[in-house]
């Protein structure tokens, strides 16, 4: 689904994942769950594109839900994955600490797990060889995404700010929707190792001049970040 030119998403507002599009090739953000794979192939039929466009994988952390399909295409293309430094042995396969006990309802959180059952979500393949960045760093990819270290929800969290297509990415640094609760609107996510860190982390947000900031989960917001960063904060004190 085209959500501005040269910014496509491929999932849903439970999980996506997003490509950066331009006439020298693509970029992917994230890669969901295994399933998506499929997905991706219809994806670029309809543009036209062939899978061999896609030059690189830039994940926003190492969580099994982000890197589902990774190291299928990273196998069959020979494009290198890029992953914050702290995360780069979660996304080859370390065990991430357990994760808190986050309020939850039983229908979004038996919506979330199954979805992720149907896209393959029981077997999560680890990434073999990752590249590992960190903060500043701009990627000689389509779309030169620019990585902001933005730790909290992992060690190793980053945003991934890309100019071209007026977007920022933020992973799991933040939601729109709750995947345990089905709550909206801009709000810590859930599973997160410090929610301490990771709200100081925010605030790298509130300055960007972007048309959309993307998170792991739920929709896009479209109404600026320091909107959204105001809106983060009321739900913080919210509880």
């Amino acid at each position: 689904m085209e959500l501005a030119p040269g910014l496509r998403r491929i999932g849903n507002d439970i999980i996506a994942v997003h490509l950066i599009v331009t006439d020298d090739g693509m970029t992917l953000v994230d890669t969901g769950l295994p399933g998506h794979y499929n997905d991706l192939k219809k994806e670029l039929a309809g543009m036209g594109r062939p899978l061999s466009d896609i030059k690189g994988i830039v994940l926003t952390h190492g969580d099994s839900d982000h890197t589902g399909f990774a190291e299928r295409l990273r196998e069959e293309l020979g494009i290198p994955v890029y992953v914050g430094a702290g995360d780069a042995a979660r996304a080859m396969g370390e065990k991430p600490p357990s994760p808190p006990k986050d309020r939850r309802r039983l229908g979004p959180v038996l919506g979330f797990f199954a979805y992720a059952i149907r896209k393959g979500g029981v077997r999560m393949p680890a990434v073999k060889e990752v590249v590992p960045v960190s903060d500043g760093e701009v990627l000689e990819l389509p779309g030169a995404p620019v990585i902001i270290a933005m730790p909290g929800h992992s060690p190793g969290s980053v945003a991934i700010h890309v100019p071209a297509v007026r977007a920022v990415f933020v992973g799991d640094e933040l939601t729109t929707r709750s995947v345990l609760t089905g709550e909206a609107g801009p709000q810590p996510a859930p599973f997160t190792d410090d929610q301490a860190e990771s709200s100081v982390s925010l605030e790298k947000l509130a300055t960007l001049d972007v048309d959309f900031v993307i998170p792991g989960h739920g929709p896009a917001w479209t109404k600026g970040a320091p909107a959204l960063v105001t809106a983060y904060r009321e739900a913080e004190k919210r509880g």
